[in-house]
């Protein structure tokens, strides 16, 4: 498994526990939240490395 594939993988598991949270908590709850920043980071994570792949001259 490459490290765009983890990252995936960690995306998927993330975005089921923030739904989770959701049901259970409410949109605006601080667990939520915290989730769902978690969870942009993780993105942003993918983002970056998707775009280090496609322009290997960019750091």
């Amino acid at each position: 498994m490459n490290k765009l594939e983890a990252i995936q993988q960690r995306i998927e598991a993330e975005r089921r526990k923030l739904n989770e949270m959701e049901t259970t908590y409410g949109l605006l709850h601080p667990k939520v939240i915290r989730q769902s920043m978690k969870l942009d980071t993780l993105i942003n994570e993918y983002t970056k490395e998707l775009s280090l792949r496609s322009n290997p001259f960019e750091s």
